[in-house]
């Protein structure tokens, strides 16, 4: 559990809040640094841990526009060259084909293996080129430096890279740790506010996993964090990222306690796939959706302290986020069949059993292997 009021409370040159994370994994560790004004500071971050060698940044087509020159003026300022590749935006840029052609993009650069692979973008972007860096001549060094609150505070820590499939989400890939992550708040600036309010349900996830106070504070601090107050945005995405890190900490690879970072992902990422990762339904919106669904089965079974669900799915309401499948943007709606075979995919399935975060109460979550398909294929019918 973290003391939210003991979260960073320092400042850089130009008055603007900061904070520092480090994740502990031996010869493996590495900083996180969270602040605003950070993409012009970032070449020099990155020569000061990495060495000062050719890098080549992945990023899309949204963020280029936005950002890639400031970040490339960092750069050129610490002597680092660099290339660039620009993908295509969004979760149809996570498969097989556009990973082939990066790669070999990437060989034509005569990109070494002593070089660097930066990941300049968000969850999609991360998730790509940190699969692209584990794989290219055996395993490349790769930096993060996330643009949207959702890959600030979860998929740029903790090593996950991956692929999507036709059979679900992330259903390839490796464990692969980045050398820096480098957090620049004064990005989410541009981000549009649907993206940013689906960010901000990862967020919320750290409260309800094992954080109540944190839960109790995002309350009455979220629409400020939503509405760009630095001091409530910064201390909300170092809290997130101490939550993952500590858990990334013990477990690395997902083979016990890593797995309450899914809480609501079992049914979000059906969800997800039901709607085909074209942006009718944003991974924080499934999620949010998943995140009720979750406090509510726990409930069904008995299991959780009634009146959790409903404060969950309030909070979400308060700051614009979905709960509901009948939210989705998608015509005609899945089928509880339709989510039970999708989920039966899920990268946690064990022996055949599903395996569900499940809550006792807000900040009591737990893994469960147990629960009676009966009363899940149940409620899927009620929700669908």
């Amino acid at each position: 559990m973290t003391d939210i009021m003991s979260a960073d409370k320092t400042t850089n040159e130009a008055g603007q809040p900061q904070a520092g994370v480090r994740v502990e994994l031996g010869e493996r560790s590495y900083d996180i640094e969270i602040g605003g004004g950070l993409l012009n500071r970032a070449g020099k971050m990155i020569a000061d841990r990495a060495g000062r060698r050719k890098c080549a940044i992945l990023t899309d087509e949204n963020v280029a526009p936005l950002h890639l020159e400031k970040l490339q003026q960092g750069l050129d300022q610490a002597g680092l060259s660099h290339d660039v590749i620009i993908l295509p935006p969004g979760e149809a840029t996570k498969s097989f084909t556009p990973l082939a052609n990066a790669c070999e993009r990437l060989l034509a650069m005569q990109i070494e293996r002593g070089d660097l692979i930066i990941a300049f973008g968000g969850g999609v972007i991360g998730d790509f080129a940190g699969f692209a860096a584990s794989i290219l001549r055996r395993g490349m060094d790769f930096v993060q430096i996330p643009t949207t609150l959702l890959s600030q505070v979860d998929s740029s820590v903790g090593g996950k890279t991956g692929i999507n499939t036709g059979q679900g989400k992330n259903l390839v890939g490796s464990f692969h740790q980045p050398r820096l992550v480098i957090i620049d708040t004064d990005v989410l600036e541009t981000l549009p506010a649907r993206e940013l309010r689906a960010g901000y349900a990862e967020v919320v996830k750290y409260g309800l996993i094992d954080d109540p106070v944190f839960f109790a504070w995002l309350q009455e601090n979220g629409p400020r964090i939503l509405a760009g107050d630095e001091q409530a945005r910064t201390r909300a995405i170092a809290t997130s990222c101490r939550a993952k890190a500590r858990i990334v900490a013990r477990d690395e690879r997902e083979s016990g306690v890593r797995a309450l970072l899914n809480l609501g992902h079992t049914f979000g990422h059906a969800l997800e796939a039901f709607a085909g990762y074209d942006g009718r339904l944003l991974h924080g919106e499934g999620i949010s959706i998943g995140m009720v669904m979750a406090f509510e089965l726990s409930e069904r079974l008995g299991l959780c302290k009634k009146g959790a669900a409903d404060q969950v799915e309030q909070h979400f309401r308060t700051v614009g986020l979905p709960t509901r499948i009948k939210e989705m943007n998608v015509s005609p709606g899945p089928s509880a069949d339709a989510l039970l075979e999708s989920m039966a995919q899920d990268k946690k399935v064990r022996d055949g059993k599903l395996v569900f975060i499940l809550a006792r109460d807000i900040g009591e979550s737990y893994i469960d292997t147990s629960v009676p398909m009966d009363v899940l294929a149940d409620y899927l019918r009620e929700q669908c």
